[in-house]
């Protein structure tokens, strides 16, 4: 399987799903809101919670492999072209 991981963190959208794929699993088996970590203590608590939690696990895993994997591409890994890529490529308008 091979990524051309340099590019994918470059791009600030990668990062953006990235926590979104991590944090919104584990908010929603939970049951809470942004709201509720108020603080470094309580995202620590959370996370623990959510640590040992398998089902949370796996939710994460799933949601993670989502942004990491192209389906636009067969198999697992990145397309030749994308794998030349130097940046994240801009489409032209």
């Amino acid at each position: 399987m091979k990524i051309n991981w340099r590019v994918r963190l470059k791009n600030p959208v990668f990062w953006a799903q990235l926590a979104a794929a991590i944090v919104l699993p584990i908010l929603a088996y939970l049951g809470l809101a942004w709201g509720d970590m108020t603080s470094w203590a309580a995202l620590g608590g959370i996370l623990v919670q959510a640590v040992k939690n398998p089902v949370i696990l796996v939710s994460v895993v799933v949601s993670v492999w989502g942004i990491v994997n192209d389906p636009t591409t067969a198999g697992l890994g990145d397309s030749k072209k994308a794998l030349g890529y130097q940046r994240p490529k801009q489409e032209e308008q």
